[in-house]
């Protein structure tokens, strides 16, 4: 690997992105384990309390529009450490809050504003410092979302038994503003280009290759985001202890890790699209698996195959905008496709609440899902290349050659 000062910046970069990661996905994955506790407790229903989480994360992929879009402009340092304020401070508010309406406020806004700020800038800065090795470097920074998906919800688990659900999130919120706080201490610039953002960024939206993504996009996000925030439930209602059903996120956690450092290695040899497509079908088949599921084992498979799928989605996105429409202005166009996500967040978790209310039963839900995955999958399939960059060396690879 090569040791010189750029690209020891360069890594350094993607260990940031790494731990901004971990730090603000662990907190919001881990809200499957604060469900019940939160809805026996404002007297709500599935439906109200998984609002809580649609709201942050319609918060976070839509700011993630205007994040992304600072961070090309200004550096994502002052965006991350914004961040850090508002996580830290919108988990510390919802641990004081009466109602659950004061909390789609707290939570929603305040851990939103944090994920948006520590994901969309960190994750193009990433991009912005890598080329040749950009689906590797991207694979390993998203990682840390598998990773604190892995780790936090059974701490989560064990904290709210002990401390109980509002301590528990004064702890996250003191860790949090920590962390992220870190992150954009260390995270650096990536290298000028000399592109003209704002008309790339217009050109590219315009195009039927962003609308197969976007599409695509809403409709992976409803399903995936249906599933994570009532797979604990479900399995309470199967019958597990609640550190037992906190369990399932944490198995995404692993498949999702595992997920993303395999596809990165899987689009170095068949290209960011064709890994990505295959990613989308995985998610697919895995609702399948839930449907079938007869017990706790197979939900076991379902979270492993469910992660794989996700954490291929996520890692290669950023490359395969890159490849698509050029790395330049990468924190906007990306910012701009993971709207899409955010629409599909805000319907799936209250959706299925609600009809898991009417109906008594998670299968339907479940159903829709799986619809929606197919149909994602179908929308991605004619997708191909018109620009790859993998083969063109980056700002820093230049300077590196010319020295």
């Amino acid at each position: 690997m090569d040791s010189s000062p750029e690209a020891r910046k360069a890594w350094l970069v993607v260990c940031a992105a790494f731990v901004s990661m971990f730090t603000v996905f662990g907190v919001v994955y881990s809200f499957g384990v604060f469900f019940e506790p939160m809805a026996h407790e404002f007297g709500a229903g599935n439906g109200m309390t998984a609002v809580i989480f649609a709201l942050t994360a319609f918060s976070f992929f839509l700011l993630g529009a205007v994040t992304g879009s600072v961070a090309d402009r200004v550096g994502p340092r002052r965006v991350v450490l914004v961040g850090s304020v508002a996580m830290g401070g919108g988990l510390i508010l919802t641990a004081a809050v009466p109602t659950i309406g004061l909390g789609y406020v707290t939570y929603g806004l305040g851990v939103g504003l944090g994920t948006a700020c520590g994901y969309v800038p960190m994750v193009a800065a990433v991009g912005g410092w890598f080329e040749r090795r950009r689906a590797l470097a991207t694979g390993i920074a998203v990682s840390g979302i598998g990773v604190g998906t892995l780790a936090v919800p059974p701490m989560a688990a064990l904290l709210v038994g002990q401390l109980g659900w509002r301590r528990t999130y004064v702890v996250f919120g003191l860790a949090s503003l920590l962390l992220l706080a870190a992150c954009g201490l260390v995270v650096q610039r990536p290298p000028p280009v000399v592109a003209k953002t704002s008309r790339r960024l217009a050109r590219s939206l315009r195009t039927r290759e962003f609308a197969r993504l976007y599409c695509s996009g809403l409709l992976s996000s409803f399903a995936l985001f249906l599933a994570l925030v009532h797979i604990v439930p479900y399995a309470i209602k199967m019958g597990s202890t609640q550190v037992v059903a906190a369990g399932l996120i944490s198995v995404i956690g692993v498949g999702s890790a595992a997920g993303r450092l395999a596809f990165g290695a899987v689009a170095d040899r068949i290209g960011a699209v064709r890994a990505f497509q295959l990613s989308v079908a995985i998610l697919a088949v895995s609702y399948a698996v839930w449907y079938l599921a007869p017990g706790y084992p197979a939900l076991v498979g379902f979270g492993l195959m469910l992660g794989l799928g996700y954490g291929g989605w996520v890692a290669l996105s950023p490359s395969v905008m890159a490849d698509l429409f050029g790395p330049e202005g990468l924190g906007g166009t990306l910012g701009a496709l993971y709207t899409s996500a955010g629409v599909g967040a805000l319907l799936g978790p209250p959706f299925a609440g609600f009809l898991v209310d009417a109906t008594g039963s998670y299968r339907p839900a479940i159903l829709t899902a799986i619809g929606l995955a197919v149909g994602a999958a179908v929308l991605l399939a004619p997708l191909t290349v018109r620009r790859v960059t993998s083969g063109a060396a980056s700002p820093v690879e230049t300077r590196r050659r010319e020295t």
